[in-house]
């Protein structure tokens, strides 16, 4: 592989080569041009003639004056290869550029005229190789007509007795190719020498061997927050110990750095957003936004300090278009108090994404989350109309107008929904809603094998049938629940399980719950239920929703779960939960798989002891292995899975993969 100084070199070399034939091209024009002869003679006919290229004019003359081993012709080219060019077809033949000629024209196919630019664009077929004349000249004087020229005997125009004219000393080939090499020569020494004394040197195709970025220094960052106090509110900003380690660590996430920030921002407008990003822009002060705090794989470390800007303060509906089924909201507004307030309004209308329940739709459009629902509704990105996103230097944009369909400009939104606060921080959403279905229904049914089990969820996407929702469950996580008592009294089948929610008119609920059960019953699934009402229908999602909190609450002194997932074509999803599920029971860990069935999704919660000597790293290698199944099976994996790869032995597997 190539370093960055290499790849600059060859980039610098390539630039030489190319400057070295302009160069080579523009001296050999002008000295040619400048030794080209011209000859007072009137012209000949010429019995026969045969030439080839030897050097190359640029005349503007409507008339182009030859002189052909020491006889003089005048005659242009045919209209076939000059637009605006009129004259005769030298000897019978359409084109006046084929390699050689051995023909006996009249005097009426030596003359002709041409446009004015004949003598330019003849210049380039002249380079190319195609005619090789001795010598090349222009007049613009009037000659005869083609009638009158043809009435003449040859014998009627001499010779010039003088003969041609010496062409004038002037820079020879030899010449032009040594001053070119010689600029060459020195403009590859120029790059050589510049790369030599650069500071940075990055190798692109591997962002490990990136050189860590300049973050302020503890002054400068003090400097900051002195001047983020004095340009806004007193209580906008914070750097209460408390403050800082709940913006910094989280009990919930399986991956949590050293560092804390070392200050809270609490904006309560856009515009504070703007003057406190400007201020950590002008002394270089990281910012990393904060929502929900809901994240379980480590998106509201600091890693670098800085200020960890919190939207609490911005949690308001700016705006509830009814009529068009959108609104516009700020980024600390839960998508449960969105679906409320909805309702109160008894608009009809509902948010559909459905994560945790404590998510805000700020978090929510950094992560592009989806929920639940993403087998009928999709992720985050599927329902975000615009944004207003403040940039790292303070500066305002607003990523597209309000209309759902526009092709103006580039698809901001698909660059900023899932960036995590990384290419600034969004202040305002607009948001598509849905209408809320005049039916539903949720359904569970027990399977013999988590393959059994996801074998029958693809079936079921295969076949077209339009659930809402489509979640599995394995027998560990079943009898997590269980033990956690969350869903009590409820109990649960200790088996691989698969929820279902159907939504729709009622006739078509009814026909999906059919096709359901028909495709659960080919795969050997049991104790198929569905909810008759909306008690039922809670009793029976409870289960679902309570999974992670259920595997949380399990947690002894000492004991930490690390949380990861991948996705990947639902075709290959039974392939990838049984080698890792086998796995993690060969090395003896405690963990649980569930997940979105409907997209190939699927979360892996792993439980150990960070006390007890190599139980981590056995995490480690389980976490690992699975999210190369993954990529090997052309899937994806999330940011928690990256971190722990790209510190063990699959970084190469990785970098291999990108480049491919």
């Amino acid at each position: 592989m190539r370093s960055d100084c290499g790849q600059r070199i060859t980039d610098y070399g390539s630039q030489a080569l190319v400057l070295f034939y302009l160069l080579y091209s523009t001296i050999n024009s002008f000295v040619l041009s400048s030794s080209a002869e011209t000859f007072a003679a009137p012209p000949v006919r010429l019995s026969t003639f045969d030439f080839r290229l030897s050097i190359i004019c640029q005349s503007k003359s409507p008339f182009l004056h030859f002189n052909l081993d020491h006889h003089e012709a005048r005659f242009c080219l045919p209209d076939v290869h000059l637009p605006k060019c009129r004259g005769s077809v030298i000897g019978g033949k359409r084109s006046l550029f084929s390699k050689s000629f051995n023909q006996s024209p009249s005097p009426s196919h030596v003359l002709g005229e041409t446009s004015p630019d004949c003598g330019r664009k003849i210049a380039i077929f002249l380079q190319l190789g195609k005619i090789h004349v001795n010598s090349i000249a222009s007049t613009r004087s009037r000659w005869q007509s083609t009638e009158s020229a043809s009435a003449k005997r040859p014998e009627q125009f001499p010779h010039d007795p003088r003969g041609p004219k010496p062409a004038q000393a002037g820079w020879g080939t030899g010449r032009v190719l040594l001053l070119t090499a010689a600029s060459g020569g020195l403009a590859y020494a120029v790059a050589t020498l510049k790369e030599k004394n650069r500071q940075v040197n990055r190798d692109y195709s591997d962002p490990l061997k990136f050189v860590e970025p300049k973050y302020a220094s503890v002054k400068d960052m003090e400097l900051a927050i002195q001047e983020i106090r004095q340009a806004t509110d007193e209580d906008t900003i914070s750097t209460d110990a408390d403050d800082l380690l709940a913006h910094g660590y989280s009990e919930w996430s399986s991956t949590n750095v050293d560092s804390l920030p070392v200050a809270v921002a609490y904006p309560k407008s856009t515009a504070d957003v703007s003057r406190i990003a400007a201020i950590c822009h002008k002394y270089r002060v990281p910012i990393v936004p904060y929502s929900g705090g809901s994240s379980l794989e480590g998106n509201i470390s600091c890693p670098y300090g800085g200020v960890s800007v919190d939207f609490a303060f911005m949690d308001q509906i700016i705006k509830f278009n009814e009529a068009d089924m959108d609104i516009v909201v700020q980024p600390s507004v839960s998508w449960m108090d969105l679906n409320e307030e909805l309702a109160r309004r008894q608009s009809g209308l509902f948010f559909p994404v459905d994560p945790g329940p404590s998510a805000k739709i700020g978090g929510m459009v950094g992560t592009n989350c989806s929920g639940t629902n993403c087998v009928r509704y999709g992720s985050m990105k599927d329902w975000v109309i615009n944004l207003t996103v403040v940039l790292s230097d303070g500066t305002i944009i607003k990523t597209k107008r309000r209309p759902r369909k526009s092709s103006a400009g580039y698809n901001l939104n698909s660059l900023f929904v899932g960036s995590e606060g990384t290419l600034g921080l969004v202040t305002e959403i607009t948001l598509k809603l849905a209408v809320v279905p005049q039916e539903f229904s949720v359904a569970v049914v027990t399977f013999p094998s988590i393959r059994a089990a996801a074998s029958a969820a693809a079936d079921v996407m295969r076949a077209g049938i339009q659930v809402a929702a489509m979640e599995i469950m394995d027998e560990v996580q079943m009898r997590v629940v269980n033990l956690s008592k969350s869903t009590a009294p409820r109990t649960w089948k200790e088996k691989p399980t698969l929820f279902f929610k159907f939504s729709g008119t009622k006739g078509s609920v009814k026909e999906n719950i059919a096709q359901v059960s028909a495709i659960a019953k080919a795969h050997k699934g049991g104790d198929f239920e569905f909810a008759k009402d909306a008690r039922e229908q809670k009793l029976l999602w409870s289960a679902r929703k309570e999974s992670l909190w259920s595997m949380l609450a399990l947690r002894k002194e000492g004991s930490e779960v690390w949380s990861t997932d991948v996705a990947v074509p639902f075709s290959r999803l039974a392939d990838i939960i049984e080698l890792s599920k086998k796995e993690m029971d060969e090395l003896g860990l405690f963990a649980s798989i569930l997940g979105h069935v409907g997209d190939g999704n699927f979360h892996e919660s792993i439980m150990y002891n960070s006390r007890v000597a190599g139980e981590k790293e056995k995490v480690e290698k389980c976490v690992k292995n699975m999210v190369v199944r993954a990529l090997q099976m052309e899937g994806t994996v999330t940011v928690g899975g990256v971190d722990v790869i790209l510190k063990g032995e699959c970084a190469d597997f990785l970098r291999r993969v990108n480049t491919e």
